[in-house]
C-alpha cells in the first residue's frame, strides 16, 4: 500500500515537469482524443481490436444498436419479424444514403454479409455468422436472413459495432478507405499517428455537433496525461492509470466523468489440474481473496465487485447467485475437507501466471499474501504479454487473471467460455471446464426466442456457475474519461466505446 502511494506521488511530480512535447493547442473546430494505438484495419468486416471496432462504429451503421440495459434496438433496421426460428426479415430505413452519395439498401447488407460468408473478405468474424444459411434481398428495403439452425443471439450479432453495413461491391479497398453511412466520415490515418474524421452532414439520424476529430495515437500513459494537462490533447477514454486521473482531477482546466462499466476482471482456473480440480479447493480460494483493499489500493475505487460474468446492466443479469465473500476460516475448513491439512503452516503451492502489466503484477503480489493465510503457497510466473496469451489459449496453467472487454455483455457468453465444445481452440474454454447440466441449459437458451424464459435459462446458469466457480469474478471496471473543459455534452455508456463523441460539442472561447 506504501508503494502505491509512492507511485501516485510520482505520478503527480511528473505531472508538474514541464513537458518537451511540440503539439500546440487544438484547432476551435477540432476535438482531439488520445488513443493508445492505432486502428488495425478500418473495414467493419475485417478489424477485431479494440481502436478499429470503435472508430468504425462512427464511420458506419448496423442493423441494429443497443440500448443501456444492452438489448437491442432499431438502427438501420427500424423494424424485424421472426416467423420462425430459423427466418429473420429485417425492414430497412429508407432515405440513408452512403458517404460518397450512393443509396443504402438491402443489396448493400445481403453484400456485407455474403461477402463474408462466400470468403471474399478473409476474417475471424466469418465464424460468427457460420449458422446463417443464405441471406435473400427480395426488395430493396427488405432483408431476409435463413439460418441453419435456431440462433437466439444473431439479433446481438447485428447491432452496434458488430458488423457495419458497406456499399455493395467493397473489397479490400475498404481497409484504406472506409465508407459508411454514420454520422462521422473517414478523411485520412497515418499508421502509429492519427486518425481525421469529419462530420457527416447528409447523416440520416441526428447529426454530430463536433466538425472534425483527429484521433492522436501516443502509446506513453505519461505522455497521455501530459498532452491533456497542457491542453494539446481534449479528452481520453480508459487511458490513464487511475493514479493518473485522480491527480489530473486537480487540474482546474480539466474535468473527469466515470460511470459504471462492463469490462470485467477475473481469475480462471486449469480444472484438469489435480489439486485444483476439486471445487473445495476453488471454493476455499474464494473465500481467501478480500476484495476491499484491491479496489481501495490498487483500483484506486474506480471498479465494483462481481459476481457474474455479465454485467449488472445485461437484462440476463443474476445477481441473486451464491457468494464466497471473505471468510478465511471458511476457507480453511474446505482444504481441510479436501484432505490438504496445514503442515507447517504451507498446505500446497500453487503458479499463477501473469502478463508483465502492471496492475495485475500488483494484483497477483496481493493475491500471493491473502493465499497464503489459509496455507497456500502462490508462485507467481510473469511472461511478455504474447507468451503469457499463448500460455493460456493452450489451456497450459494453473490460474490466471485476465479481462473480458466487451465481449460479456452478451449471455452467449456462456457458451464460448463454459460449454463443454468449447475447449480451447474451439473456443475460450480454456481452464476444460464440464458440467453436463450447464451444457444443455446453453443449448436451450440458444434455441429459445422468448426472452423471459432465455433470462430464467441463464439465471440458473449462473447459480451452478457461482457453485462450481470455474472462474472467481473479481470486479467490473468503470468508464473514465478525462477531458478539458471545452468539451461538453458528453455521455457515457456501459460499453465504454466511443459513442459519446455523436453528442458532444465544443465550447471555445
Amino acid at each position: 500500500m506504501t508503494g502505491l502511494g509512492w507511485i501516485a506521488t510520482i505520478v503527480t511530480l511528473t505531472l508538474l515537469l514541464p513537458t518537451l512535447s511540440c503539439s500546440s493547442k487544438p484547432s476551435p473546430d477540432t476535438l482531439v482524443m488520445i488513443i493508445e494505438s492505432s486502428p488495425t484495419n478500418l473495414d467493419p468486416r475485417v478489424g477485431i481490436d479494440g481502436q478499429s471496432e470503435r472508430i468504425d462504429e462512427l464511420i458506419f451503421d448496423d442493423l441494429l444498436d443497443r440500448d443501456e440495459h444492452l438489448n437491442v434496438k432499431p438502427a438501420l433496421a427500424e423494424s424485424w419479424d421472426i416467423p420462425d426460428p430459423k427466418t429473420y426479415i429485417f425492414h430497412l430505413h429508407h432515405g440513408v444514403t452512403f458517404h460518397d452519395g450512393r443509396r443504402l439498401t438491402s443489396r448493400d447488407v445481403k453484400w456485407t454479409f455474403d461477402s463474408l460468408l462466400e470468403s471474399k473478405i478473409r476474417s475471424t468474424k466469418a465464424a460468427v455468422y457460420r449458422l446463417v444459411d443464405r441471406i435473400d434481398a427480395p426488395d430493396e428495403y427488405t432483408v431476409v436472413f435463413h439460418l441453419k439452425e435456431p440462433f437466439a443471439t444473431l439479433l446481438w450479432n447485428l447491432s452496434d459495432g458488430a458488423m457495419g453495413i458497406v456499399p455493395y461491391g467493397s473489397g479490400d479497398e475498404t481497409t484504406r478507405n472506409p465508407i459508411g453511412s454514420g454520422p462521422f466520415r473517414f478523411v485520412s490515418a497515418e499508421q502509429d499517428k492519427e486518425v481525421i474524421l469529419e462530420r457527416n452532414d447528409s447523416y440520416w439520424g441526428e447529426k454530430a455537433h463536433l466538425k472534425r476529430v483527429r484521433f492522436a495515437v501516443v502509446p506513453d500513459t505519461t505522455t497521455r496525461a501530459l498532452e491533456l494537462r497542457k491542453g494539446s490533447a481534449d479528452i481520453a477514454s480508459n487511458a490513464l492509470t487511475f493514479d493518473m486521473v485522480l491527480a489530473l482531477e486537480r487540474e482546474p482546466s480539466l474535468r473527469v466523468e466515470r460511470a459504471p462499466g462492463t469490462i470485467l476482471s477475473y481469475l480462471a482456473f486449469n480444472l484438469r489440474d489435480p489439486i485444483l480440480k476439486d471445487v473445495r479447493v476453488r471454493q476455499a480460494i474464494a473465500y481467501a481473496i478480500d476484495r476491499r483493499p484491491l479496489l481501495e489500493y490498487l483500483d484506486r475505487g474506480f471498479a465494483r465487485p462481481a459476481y457474474s460474468v455479465l454485467p449488472p446492466e445485461s437484462w440476463a443479469y443474476n445477481g441473486d447467485v451464491p457468494r464466497n465473500d471473505y471468510n478465511p476460516a471458511r476457507a480453511r475448513q474446505l482444504l481441510d475437507q479436501a484432505g490438504y491439512p496445514a503442515v507447517h503452516g504451507v498446505r500446497f503451492h500453487l503458479t499463477m501466471k501473469t502478463s508483465t502489466e502492471e496492475s495485475t503484477r500488483l494484483m497477483a503480489a496481493v493475491l500471493q499474501q491473502q493465499l497464503r493465510h489459509v496455507g497456500i503457497v502462490l508462485d507467481i510466473r510473469t511472461f511478455e504479454f504474447a507468451t503469457f496469451f499463448s500460455d493460456v489459449t493452450h489451456g497450459e496453467f494453473q490460474f490466471y487473471s485476465l479481462r473480458w472487454i466487451g465481449g460479456n455483455e452478451d449471455p452467449d457468453i456462456f457458451e464460448y467460455v463454459f460449454h463443454s465444445a468449447k475447449f480451447t481452440p474451439n473456443g475460450a474454454n480454456r481452464g476444460f471446464y464440464s458440467n453436463p447440466r450447464v451444457d444443455a441449459l446453453i443449448d436451450q437458451a440458444r434455441s429459445e426466442l422468448d426472452q423471459n424464459t432465455r433470462k430464467q435459462l441463464y439465471a440458473e446458469i449462473q447459480r451452478v456457475l457461482a457453485d462450481d466457480l470455474p472462474y472467481i469474478d473479481l470486479w467490473y471496471y468503470d468508464n473514465v474519461l478525462v477531458h478539458t473543459k471545452r468539451v461538453q455534452n458528453l455521455s457515457l455508456n456501459p460499453s465504454g466505446n466511443y459513442d459519446f463523441l455523436k453528442t458532444a460539442k465544443l465550447s471555445n472561447p
